[in-house]
């Protein structure tokens, strides 16, 4: 599971653990937000027609690099 969310939220495990946060910490606060991200990073709810159409665990806090880097994919697609 960590190296899983590593691939996703690599930026954020990092500092978490740079912070000292054990590798139990990190994960717990990083499990989530890395499948929520990956769903956004991989087109998922690109071209939805209105929030409405979006699952209820669509959002999570993320930090303002990490919707930079969801918005920079959907640039790309």
């Amino acid at each position: 599971h960590c190296l899983a969310v590593r691939a996703v939220c690599r930026r954020e495990i990092d500092g978490d653990r740079g912070n000292g946060y054990s590798w139990k910490i990190t994960l717990l606060r990083n499990y989530w937000k890395s499948k929520v991200k990956q769903e956004w990073l991989s087109g998922k709810y690109s071209n939805i027609p209105s929030q409405l159409s979006l699952p209820e665990k669509s959002m999570y806090p993320m930090d303002v690099d990490t919707w930079g880097e969801i918005l920079e994919a959907e640039l790309e697609r």
